[in-house]
């Protein structure tokens, strides 16, 4: 048999066998040293039929995945208490967030965004921010992003002060985790996740805190997603909308004809059309 390890979460312990995972809440095949699993050296290993009493079902860490259902969640904003599934209704929605109030580039972020609020109304898409802040220091700082932006903030801002909404959408950073005895808390970094009316995820995007995002990129891939999904098409690299789109492999030349009009083959896999806007 295999070496079994216990982890320190006992007594419903996380045990390997043989390259698999499994919860157990037997604890005394072994015991935390110095926070380490290991085999407690005085004890023998439990034969195999005692084994498999403490063994249950593989254990499984949920994954955010393109196509897997946004967790739902409540929170206070600056526009009051809301249910996130409700919040998006039957539209497609923005989730985005922000290291921390009152700095500089999280600043010309929102500002940027607030700006654009009419494009992203245009396509039906709602937008909220989230910073790891309470609603009153929200309420100042955007305050200051109105001043020194021109501009008018009319989306609401998630207070996540606690970091719950942070670690269930997985905005932390692995040096954060690495380092959260150290800082005594985790910062969210910079996460874009486009939401559809249906509440999958259909697009993340990760950046790191030193690094500010391009709304440009955020409704051309908003303008890709929606068209795909209105007209059976994908988009190719750089696309912006009003430009050539592809036809999907699944779509042969003739029948893509049919549908869409003129079509240019560069090769049977790769054809061109124009579907507009």
């Amino acid at each position: 048999m295999s070496s079994l390890s216990v982890s320190r979460f006992a007594p419903r312990a996380l045990c390997s066998l043989r390259g698999r995972a499994y919860y157990s809440t037997a604890s005394k095949w072994g015991k935390v040293i110095h926070g380490t699993p290991r085999l407690t050296s005085n004890l023998p290993l439990p034969p195999k039929a005692s084994l498999r009493r403490f063994l249950t079902i593989p254990a499984e860490q949920p994954r955010l995945r393109l196509g897997s259902l946004a967790p739902n969640f409540q929170a206070k904003t600056t526009h009051g208490d809301i249910d996130f599934h409700e919040f998006i209704g039957d539209s497609w929605a923005i989730l985005f967030s922000h290291p921390a109030d009152f700095t500089p580039v999280c600043t010309t972020e929102l500002g940027a965004f607030a700006k654009l609020k009419d494009e992203f109304d245009h396509r039906g898409v709602k937008m909220i921010g989230l910073s790891a802040q309470d609603l009153t220091s929200h309420d100042q700082w955007v305050a200051d992003i109105n001043e020194v932006c021109n501009t008018n903030v009319q989306f609401p801002i998630i207070a996540d002060a606690d970091r719950k909404v942070a670690f269930l959408y997985d905005m932390i950073s692995q040096d954060d985790l690495d380092n959260i005895k150290e800082k005594g808390i985790a910062f969210t970094i910079r996460a874009v996740y486009i939401i559809d009316p249906s509440k999958k995820i259909r697009l993340t995007m990760l950046y790191p805190a030193s690094t500010g995002r391009n709304t440009a990129e955020v409704l051309r891939v908003i303008d890709s997603l929606q068209l795909g999904d209105k007209k059976g098409v994908v988009t190719p690299i750089n696309w912006t909308a009003g430009e050539d789109v592809i036809v999907p492999p699944s779509v042969s030349t003739e029948d893509a004809r049919k549908k869409f009009g003129e079509v240019r083959e560069v090769k049977p896999y790769l054809r061109f059309t124009n579907v507009g806007k």
